[in-house]
């Protein structure tokens, strides 16, 4: 039997060993993960009635694990790493010292130490900031010695804010919410406004609310919160926040719960 041209063409997709003929489909390979870091927060260390070596414990074997399962660049305690008693920094320092990932700290209004025992404790002081390739992180202070609420220097923050200008993205961490939107924020207008005026601002992370593990949005940044994983009140669970950056500059934050292993309020950004 003779085929006409047309005809034997239509047949070439169905023939085996002819699927090289097939246009190929487009690459849809995700792009790859560049930078992983976590925030938690409030973990309250040596709080009466709480189970505050149980709750650390938790959480480094948590951190620990996603290093090894997913892998983590650094992990980011968002402030309240102990509760009220200056003397317990030492043993928190020493009981996260079993992380197997690096971390940073920044200092919450029950962390009731002076400047001088938190730069001689961690090597920096309470308002700092780092890069990491492409990407800088700022941290402001928004306590201090007796505990009270504080906005954020914002003249700091500008300043450091402007060194890295030429960075894809920045993030911002404040232990307290500059913004009145829960029950224990407190209004810094002058700061919200200039992360909102700086393009390569990119989210700020917030502890303190250990209610809220949700994303807040002041006019296009995101702020997010992490609920809590010490302390005796907040979210039903004790969980943390997941950030990863991808090659294409693309970005995703979530809140995780590791016991129960649901993702929660995933947001998607662009650098």
């Amino acid at each position: 039997m003779n085929f006409q041209r047309r005809s034997f063409l239509k047949l070439l997709p169905a023939l085996p060993g002819l699927s090289f003929l097939q246009k190929p489909e487009p690459d849809s390979t995700p792009a790859k993960i560049s930078m992983r870091f976590i925030v938690a927060s409030d973990g309250h260390y040596g709080q009466p009635d709480t189970d505050f070596k149980t709750f650390h414990s938790d959480l480094i074997s948590w951190v620990n694990r996603e290093k090894l399962q997913k892998g983590v660049d650094f992990l980011f305690f968002n402030g309240d790493l102990i509760h009220d008693d200056p003397t317990l920094l030492y043993d928190f320092k020493n009981t996260i010292s079993n992380l197997s990932v690096p971390f940073y700290v920044s200092r919450g209004n029950h962390d009731k130490v002076g400047l001088d025992v938190w730069q001689s404790t961690w090597g920096y002081p309470t308002n700092h900031s780092f890069a990491k390739g492409e990407y800088a992180f700022v941290i402001g202070d928004t306590s201090n010695e007796k505990g009270e609420y504080v906005c954020p220097d914002a003249t700091w923050l500008k300043n450091e804010i402007a060194k890295y200008s030429e960075k894809k993205g920045i993030f911002v961490f404040l232990h307290i919410t500059p913004a009145k939107w829960t029950v224990n924020g407190i209004d810094c207008k002058e700061v919200i406004e200039l992360f909102e005026k700086t393009p390569n601002v990119k989210a700020i992370f917030n502890g303190h609310d250990h209610d809220q593990d949700s994303t807040k949005i002041y006019g296009k940044k995101p702020y997010f919160f992490d609920g809590h994983f010490g302390g005796n009140w907040g979210t039903t669970y004790k969980g943390y926040r997941i950030v990863e950056i991808y090659e294409d500059h693309t970005w995703q934050s979530y809140q995780y719960n590791p016991t129960a292993a649901p993702v929660l309020n995933t947001f998607s950004g662009k650098s």
